[in-house]
């Protein structure tokens, strides 16, 4: 490999791919698979050497939860597949099949419901019996198993070779590798990338891309790019031989006990991962660790180690010949880090790999080249778009504090809606704990702490169960939807993300950007989407128009900045606008439900009539010292208004409503009886 590389960098390239592990290889490879020859990797030291090469190399297309997780992990199987063909190097892939286990009723939905996505995606995924299991794992004691999920195809492969086959597929291709290299800076000019500066010079290129594993971060901060990942310390122990244990094997997964196994060269090869999980060097990652260890703690390890050989009490014979502890990076929400980078174009990123690089390596190397070549990527990106975070995310105690739960994350269960239970208060609404003493109960999203559901007073639960069945809460939840449907719910809506756009050309640039015609009489909301060239929807949002020059543009919290660099990126030059964040400036309150205009009508001198004040239409209104944005709009399929009230008013304004909505039986109401309502209605989420 040594003597092939290439050891001066150029001045120039299309594109520098900064990282040579896995990702980056990949990135480059897809890269000159679509035409582009010009392409350069530069990597600190030698390939492999960051995480890549002590990865256990599992590869596996099933249990996953998305479409879009489903076909990079399919597609990457496929690649490892065949890559050989094509430069005869091995990627040591093996089919000896995966193997996933259930030993208790709500691990088996689980599994079945995963089976049952994969097949929909054309992945054999099978169940099979207990005694089956047996037969293709006769070293692990699998008495308790209820049943349990086989894939044929899957498999494993040999890291360093899956890397070294894609190096020379891009070579071969066009690209050029450099190790020994060290990027020292990013630069950029006008908010665009321009090059990157290493220990050998400067190289000028239209586009970078951050492959640099746990040390993309830190590579982002010098792009003033926000990537909130943090290395984590990530274990497997090698036993000594087992007699009778075949190489071709199934890789075996016991999610309860979170762990895996699978053969290495005789023995056994116990993977770990832990639920309460230990952050690796939060501040900084060290530049010079190459092909390196961390030493095992032995004392935290232990208990979870035991429970794992529990499974294959065989090992516990065999003896070790390896504890072996390395860093792998894991992001706030266990999404990988893709796209480009709000703050920087052509600046394009793709770590964060949660310790999968191996297994979606193939799949998101496509996936970023297809989207630097065509603009777009081809795909639903929205889990895995870098521009799902916020600065805070990246705040080193919000990274040491999330970072212990997300690595255990991997093998649990994903209870629908269950929030993380780590890093929490990030984020909370100025009305916060008036609606926590109402009895709220919160769930999180985008950082936000939002009232999920309502306990009355002096009721349990007093912590959610969560299951696959009908949950402890339930019957609470199916209060507050009726009370919506009979009488008036208020819900606090403040983590909506808001924006002022404003300037003379402010209705010719969002007529531009919207599907639906915003050149309305100030006083009007107009519901649209806004879609990219493809015709796919980037966002789905409502604009109001405040005055002749003023609209106000609200979206979901989750959408927050894809819509904000959306607006800033497709400004024309010289258009006099200017757009401005304003979520913090206003709590959000809506009241929806039949008794709603009645109990306006008591809160404000302003007309609530249906002629005064019909749908889609907005007015600034008094309430008790505030005015307020009220607009007449549903997203529960109600009569109903939301309103936008300056923050520092907030207070006073909710406790007003909710003593004049006594008499009108005012129910607090929280985001599940906002799915439920808008469910019932038909209305798409």
């Amino acid at each position: 490999m040594n003597a092939v590389t290439q050891k001066l960098t150029p001045e120039q390239a299309q594109v520098v791919i900064v990282g040579g592990g896995v990702i980056g290889c990949s990135v480059a490879y897809h890269l000159t698979k679509l035409g582009w020859q010009d392409v350069v990797v530069i990597e600190r030291d030698q390939l492999t050497s960051g995480t890549t090469w002590h990865a256990a190399g599992l590869v596996v297309s099933s249990g996953f939860e998305s479409e879009t997780s489903l076909e990079i992990a399919k597609y990457t199987r496929e690649l490892y597949t065949n890559l050989e063909q094509e430069t005869g190097l091995s990627t040591g892939f093996k089919r000896v099949g995966f193997l996933q286990i259930a030993a208790d009723q709500e691990r088996l939905e689980d599994l079945q419901r995963k089976s049952n996505l994969a097949r929909l995606f054309g992945i054999n995924s099978e169940e099979i019996s207990p005694s089956q299991a047996r037969e293709m794992w006769p070293h692990a004691d699998l008495d308790d198993v209820l049943a349990a999920y086989y894939v044929a195809d899957d498999g494993r492969a040999n890291p360093v070779d899956v890397t070294m086959s894609l190096a020379k597929g891009a070579r071969l291709g066009g690209a050029r590798i450099y190790e020994g290299v060290r990027v020292t800076d990013i630069t950029r000019d006008q908010g665009q990338v321009t090059g990157v500066v290493t220990d050998q010079g400067h190289i000028k290129a239209e586009y970078v891309v951050n492959c640099a594993g746990m040390w993309a971060r830190e590579l982002g901060a010098l792009a003033g790019v926000n990537i909130p990942l943090q290395a984590a310390e990530h274990y497997y122990l090698i036993t000594g031989d087992i007699e009778g244990l075949d190489p071709q094997t199934p890789v075996l997964e016991d999610p309860a006990r979170y762990a895996y196994y699978r053969e290495e060269v005789g023995g056994m090869m116990i993977g770990l991962f832990e639920p309460v999980a230990k952050p690796w060097n939060i501040e900084t990652i060290p530049g010079n660790f190459s092909f390196g260890e961390i030493e095992p703690d032995w004392d935290r390890m232990m208990p979870y180690l035991e429970v794992a050989l529990e499974r294959v009490p065989v090992a516990i014979d065999a003896g070790m010949r390896k504890f072996f502890c390395g860093p792998e990076s894991f992001t706030p929400d266990l999404s990988p880090i893709v796209g480009e980078a709000p703050e920087l174009r052509n600046f394009f990123v793709a770590a964060g790999l949660n310790s999968l690089g191996i297994l979606t390596g193939g799949g998101i190397g496509q996936l970023l080249a297809q989207w630097i070549v065509d603009g777009l990527p081809d795909m639903d990106v929205t889990e895995l778009n870098i521009d799902r975070f916020h600065g805070f995310h990246n705040n080193p105690k919000y990274r040491r504090d999330r970072t212990v739960e997300m690595l255990g994350q991997m093998y649990k269960i994903h209870y629908p809606n269950k929030p993380a239970s780590t890093a929490r208060n990030a984020r909370q609404s100025v009305l916060h704990e008036r609606l926590l003493a109402r009895g709220a109960h919160f769930t999180e999203s985008a950082g936000w702490e939002i009232a999920d559901w309502y306990a009355p007073e002096g009721s349990a639960p007093e912590v959610n169960e969560y299951r696959w069945g009908r949950q402890n809460w339930f019957d609470y939840h199916a209060a507050e939807h009726r009370a919506c449907r009979e009488t008036i719910t208020l819900m606090d809506m403040s983590f909506m993300s808001k924006f002022l756009v404003q300037g003379q050309d402010a209705e010719q640039f969002l007529n531009r950007i919207c599907c639906n015609d915003i050149a309305v009489e100030p006083g009007r909301v107009v519901y649209t989407q806004w879609t990219n060239e493809k015709g796919g929807i980037e966002a789905d949002l409502t604009v109001s128009r405040l005055s002749q020059g003023r609209f106000m543009v609200v979206c979901s919290d989750t959408t927050h900045r894809h819509v904000e660099t959306w607006m800033q990126r497709h400004i024309a030059p010289g258009e006099q606008i200017s757009t401005t964040d304003v979520t913090s400036s206003y709590a959000q309150l809506n009241l929806h439900g039949p008794k709603s205009r009645a109990l306006m009508e008591d809160l404000t001198s302003a007309d609530m009539s249906n002629d005064s004040f019909p749908y889609l239409s907005l007015k600034v209104i008094d309430i008790d010292y505030a005015r307020v944005i009220a607009m007449r709009v549903t997203y529960v399929g109600e009569l109903g208004w939301e309103l936008y009230i300056p923050t520092e008013h907030a207070l006073q304004t909710y406790d007003r409503i909710v003593d004049a909505g006594e008499a009108h039986g005012l129910v607090h109401a929280g985001l599940q009886t906002l799915s439920s309502l808008r469910l019932e209605k038909g209305y798409r989420d």
